[in-house]
């Protein structure tokens, strides 16, 4: 588990929170800029729980073949070959 996810733990609701705009612009004095510190911090976060994912998923990829499935892959083309050049002999 990730650090981030430590720290926002279970206490950390699944929906949004309305927030009074007064007291978001009294921290910074300027409510767009307050937005735009907001917007930052969100993310920066996403960007945090796109690695995690990441990471996560690249422990169940493949990135290479083996042998008995490139020859699989071989023996398929070669029946869908074979089995167009029947079809269109049907045609002929």
């Amino acid at each position: 588990m990730s650090k981030l996810r430590r720290q926002l733990g279970a206490n950390t609701p699944n929906t949004a929170e309305t927030r009074n705009v007064v007291d978001i612009k009294n921290k910074t004095g300027n409510l767009y800029e307050s937005i735009a510190i907001i917007a930052k911090r969100a993310n920066q976060i996403n960007i945090v729980i796109k690695e995690e994912l990441h990471s996560k998923l690249e422990e169940f990829a493949s990135h290479t073949d083996s042998l008995e499935e490139i020859h699989e892959n071989k023996e398929q083309i070669e029946n869908k070959i074979y089995h167009r050049k029947n079809d269109n002999d049907l045609f002929s």
